[in-house]
């Protein structure tokens, strides 16, 4: 009996070290630069410049079907499936917009990283795409995300926006920040572009 306790307990300690481990290497994560412009009772604005991504399209309609689709593609591109087999560097967050028609999901690359300097995928259904610069609603949660998180915060979201005034336009879209085996300290959130002529 004490073995089996003692066993336990060394499995729960490695086990707590290692989400202690990522953890912190999630924070040290390269993420998307941005400038906060206002801050709100539930949800913050943000500036975003263009950045460099590697995104793939897709008929999913859900979170779950987005992630499982796309993830393990772009994945593949940054750890060496591309024209030079070089290693890129994961950065955070992945961007997933699920609309009706289409959806996408997109890698962030390293800020080092332009259209000109990157390797070629060597799937073809990835491209590779600089953003426009935009003006964004962000509303931020913790714990896993799904279907029914990423809507109930997107329903927080619209009616905060629609009470404060502020128009938007184009899908509301999730941000995740954290890898699928971390379990503490997750952050996901949701973003909508707003008309950038309320900020001039």
């Amino acid at each position: 009996m004490k073995v089996f306790i003692t066993i336990a307990l060394l499995l729960i300690g490695i086990f707590i070290l290692f989400q202690i481990y990522i953890t912190m290497s999630s924070n040290k994560t390269e993420t998307q630069a941005y400038k906060v412009i206002r801050v709100e009772e539930n949800f913050e604005i943000r500036y975003y410049p263009s950045a460099t991504m590697a995104m793939i399209s897709s008929t999913a309609k859900s979170y779950r079907d987005l992630g499982q689709s796309g993830f393990g593609k772009l994945a593949k591109y940054i750890f060496g499936g591309n024209s030079e087999k070089k290693q890129i560097a994961m950065t955070s967050p992945v961007h997933m917009d699920i609309g009706d028609a289409k959806s996408t999901m997109a890698f962030v690359l390293p800020s080092t990283y332009n259209e000109t300097n990157l390797p070629t995928p060597n799937d073809s259904s990835i491209s590779i795409v600089t953003s426009e610069p935009e003006y964004v609603a962000v509303i931020q949660f913790a714990g896993f995300a799904s279907n029914e998180s990423i809507n109930e915060h997107r329903i927080i979201l619209e009616e905060s926006l629609k009470t404060k005034g502020l128009s938007y336009y184009g899908d509301f879209r999730y941000l995740g920040y954290n890898p699928p085996y971390q379990l503490f300290d997750r952050r996901n959130e949701v973003i909508v572009a707003l008309n950038a002529n309320q900020f001039d």
